[in-house]
């Protein structure tokens, strides 16, 4: 078995799988794209490829624990992967993972473009390390 985590974007989606132990984040990708469309068909080509069996989509929060401006697309996007995969969508609390992202490029000297493309596999791969470390050992 595998996870899969996305963390949507209007322009990139990351995506981070984790090893067939689903203990640790095994690869990561960045999907470019502003069309729904694709980026679930880009999504179901890595399920398939990988043969993930459960994904986990970041969902945006305040920091107070309310939902975000943007949860309610959010829920259609992960309504919509469910329909195109097959497989359900799990929304994870995803605050402050951009931040973290960011923070762990900046520390190893990511800057400009070179971050622009990775902050997003950064940020997956974050949520998914959350989600992995939630699961009962």
């Amino acid at each position: 078995m595998r996870i899969m985590a996305v963390d949507y974007g209007d322009a990139r989606t990351g995506i981070a799988i984790s090893d067939r132990l689903c203990t640790i984040v095994g690869q990561t990708d960045v999907i470019h794209s502003r069309n729904r469309e694709k980026t679930a068909q880009e999504i179901l080509r890595r399920v398939k490829e990988n043969e993930v069996s459960r994904l986990v989509m970041g969902f945006p929060k305040n920091m107070n624990g309310t939902e975000g401006p943007r949860a309610d697309l959010y829920r259609e996007f992960a309504a919509y992967l469910t329909e195109v995969t097959g497989l359900e969508v799990i929304l994870w609390d995803e605050r402050r993972t951009t931040v973290e992202a960011h923070q762990i490029l900046s520390d190893h000297n990511y800057h400009g473009k070179k971050r622009k493309n990775t902050v997003d596999a950064v940020a997956a791969s974050l949520i998914l390390e959350g989600y992995l470390n939630s699961l009962p050992r």
